[in-house]
């Protein structure tokens, strides 16, 4: 329990040291600047060619998963991040992708190298664990259809 707490208050602490909300939302703000003109990621948004949702919900998500306020969960409940994700596909290329547009924000946002190597540290094997598509039939978003 004691590890949980410290864990909780080191999130919190990272949060506040970024800035907090306005860090997440310039975060995320950059890295949709990328995604916006990407031809294999921004076609897979549903509200294409409007990002508003999207921006919001990653934005909340960042926040609260680095120690912010909980309104992503207050709004949508629990990440669930692989089921929100399983009707696109994520495969190699879109990882890549997101991964690159992800790096280029971070890059933009002014953080220190221990925050900037924080971020990635989770972004990376993030975007791997979101991988849907191997490329064979049967692991294709698009199975069945």
């Amino acid at each position: 329990m004691a590890d949980e707490q410290a864990h909780e208050q080191e999130l919190r602490s990272f949060y506040d040291a970024v800035g907090g909300m306005s860090f997440f939302e310039r975060l995320v703000d950059d890295f949709y600047a990328g995604v916006q003109d990407d031809a294999v990621l921004a076609p897979l948004y549903p509200e294409y060619p409007d990002f508003t949702g999207a921006r919001h919900r990653l934005t909340l998500f960042l926040a609260q998963y680095w120690g912010g306020p909980t309104t992503y969960n207050d709004e949508r409940g629990h990440p669930r991040l692989r089921m929100r994700h399983f009707p696109f596909p994520v495969g190699p290329l879109q990882r890549d992708r997101w991964i690159l547009h992800m790096s280029n924000a971070i890059a933009a946002s002014g953080a220190d190298e221990s925050t900037r190597t924080a971020l990635l540290d989770y972004f990376v094997p993030a975007a791997e664990h979101l991988r849907n598509d191997t490329g064979l039939p049967i692991t294709s978003s698009t199975y069945g259809r």
